[in-house]
């Protein structure tokens, strides 16, 4: 059976959209489908912001970031007036399935759609923060990882230089997933994620302790300290002043930002992204709903809407123990007393 696919991309931009769209399109081809990309997001639901998609329209995508249908945040959607209009609009174009490719915020919203509308309704998990159960790994988030890295070793080698102390913030949302990741990999001597603190003012103390024992133990040498966004009280430059103030040495703030979302996607995310659009129409023929597709274990599969953003995503132990007993202080002061 012949089916209209719709999909958009909504919420934050991730590295690997295109490529998810691509896949979307090449995969409905060949089942004889149709596909109609919103743009915009949810706002191209409401005002009918619609344009058709063929494989040509998606031939040399697969190498771009951003995405090639725009993307929005959309209050519009919260309210009742919106879900009538996008409901309508649904309905216009003769749409039987929606995919939509983002966040938890993004799949918070599909999964409020799908109790008004009586289409299929797929989610896929389109984000750098990879903080959506159901998948290891979100498209765009080992992108985000290799944009973070590149630009931590930059500052290492200025930080060398002239033997600074840098606190760098990376993007996240309310997840330390990339703040881990990105601080392991870089041999930063000190990560600070939502996870591994539950007050960041009772955490000062030991911070403090711990820079004052890294230059005991290394000498006047360069310090890298990865900070997840929304941490910090006042932002990452509030702390390097206040670190600066507490111990007697300039600490300088570089906030990473939206570079991190930008920028070519990594094999990787091409590859998941590829999966997750294929697999996406796959379900659709067999009929399923209220879902969003993932990958766990090299292995396609499919949850609830509302388990993939109800329950907050657990780190990988393993790598959190790793970056413990790497910047343990106790750890330090015990090497400064040999």
């Amino acid at each position: 059976m012949k089916k209209t696919i719709a999909v958009i991309t909504s919420g934050g931009d991730a590295p690997g959209m295109n490529a998810c769209i691509r896949a979307i399109v090449l995969t409905a081809n060949r089942f004889g489908h149709q596909v109609i990309g919103f743009k915009h997001g949810y706002n191209g639901l409401i005002e009918n912001e619609k344009v058709l998609l063929s494989p040509f329209d998606v031939q040399h995508t697969i190498q771009l970031g951003g995405t090639i249908l725009k993307s929005a945040r959309c209050l519009a959607f919260t309210t009742d007036k919106g879900l009538i209009a996008a409901v309508e609009n649904l309905n216009k174009n003769e749409v039987d399935a929606l995919v939509v490719i983002g966040g938890d915020g993004s799949l918070r919203g599909l999964d409020r759609l799908q109790k008004h509308w009586d289409g299929q309704v797929i989610g896929v998990p389109g984000t750098i923060d990879n903080d959506l159960n159901g998948t290891d790994n979100t498209i765009g988030y080992q992108t985000a990882i290799d944009t973070a890295l590149d630009s931590i070793d930059k500052l290492r080698d200025t930080a060398d230089a002239f033997e600074r102390i840098f606190l760098v913030e990376v993007m996240g949302r309310h997840a330390g997933f990339i703040a881990l990741a990105s601080a392991v990999a870089s041999g930063a001597e000190q990560a600070l994620f939502p996870e591994s603190i539950d007050d960041p003012h009772t955490e000062l103390e030991s911070i403090v302790q711990h820079v004052e024992c890294l230059r005991q133990v290394k000498g006047k040498s360069s310090i890298i300290m990865v900070i997840a966004e929304h941490l910090w009280p006042g932002g990452v430059s509030d702390l390097a002043e206040t670190l600066t103030n507490q111990i007697g040495i300039e600490c300088r703030p570089c906030i990473l930002g939206h570079i991190q979302r930008g920028g070519a996607p990594v094999a990787y995310d091409r590859i998941l992204a590829t999966k997750l659009g294929s697999y996406a129409v796959e379900i659709i023929n067999e009929g399923q709903s209220g879902v969003m597709v993932g990958e766990i274990n090299n292995r396609q599969c499919a949850h609830k809407l509302n388990y993939v953003y109800s329950e907050q995503k657990e780190l990988d132990p393993y790598l959190v123990k790793i970056q413990q007993n790497l910047f343990d202080v106790v750890q330090c002061l015990n090497l400064s007393k040999k």
